[in-house]
């Protein structure tokens, strides 16, 4: 597991820095979304979550769900196009899954991707995604999770 400034990385996904979103091939056809611990840490305490439908399209760098926090609301975009097909009702009922668990149970969507391997080519991982978010933590004032 990796960590910049206190914010927790895990080196087996891959990252879309610019819109702090977390991918996680399932291996199934299927890719896993969510927030980073950094997205988190900025929002604060996640109160609503609200994705998009199971069956409905989504494209790369648009919204796959709203999240709403006391001081902060706005899209989790998508780090690929394609289809929900799973949100996540847990956190639907406890939208703090978010925030305590970002990796875990606090994951958004699923989604069946259209072009994972053209997708995925636009995202980074491991040492590369460090150096990237403590790029931008640098250029935002961001002191740390």
């Amino acid at each position: 597991m990796g960590s910049v400034r206190g914010c927790d990385l895990p080196d087996d996904l891959k990252y879309s820095v610019e819109n702090n979103i977390w991918a996680r091939d399932e291996g199934d056809g299927t890719v896993t979304v969510g927030m980073t611990s950094y997205a988190t840490s900025l929002a604060g305490q996640i109160v609503s979550y609200t994705p998009k439908k199971v069956g409905k399209s989504v494209k790369k760098d648009k919204s796959c769900a709203t999240v709403e926090s006391g001081k902060w609301v706005g899209p989790a975009k998508s780090p690929v196009a394609g289809e929900v097909v799973a949100i996540n009702d847990a956190v639907t009922s406890t939208p703090g899954l978010i925030n305590s668990d970002p990796y875990g149970n606090g994951w958004l969507v699923k989604i069946k991707p259209e072009d994972w391997a053209g997708d995925s080519g636009t995202l980074v991982t491991g040492g590369d995604a460090m150096d990237a978010f403590e790029k931008k933590m640098d250029s935002e004032g961001f002191g740390g999770c």
